[in-house]
């Protein structure tokens, strides 16, 4: 799962770049993905949004076995 889950944050790493942020991969643990905002997106005000409405959204669509993402 944990390959799954890189390959999915590989094709959404370039849009956070855009903005100048990053995501990295911190753990999968039943289910549960531990990433870590870097950059503009480890301060900017709208992370959790991005966190939860795009970057959980979309692995949850990917990669059905991932129950939630979490930052660290």
């Amino acid at each position: 799962m944990r390959e799954k889950v890189e390959a999915t944050l590989a094709r959404i790493r370039p849009y956070l770049q855009q903005d100048g942020g990053d995501v990295e991969l911190v753990a999968v643990e039943d289910g549960v993905v531990k990433v870590r905002l870097k950059g503009a997106c480890g301060g900017c005000p709208m992370a959790t949004v991005t966190l939860k409405q795009g970057i959980e959204r979309i692995l949850k669509e990917a990669v059905p076995e991932v129950r939630e993402v979490v930052a660290v």
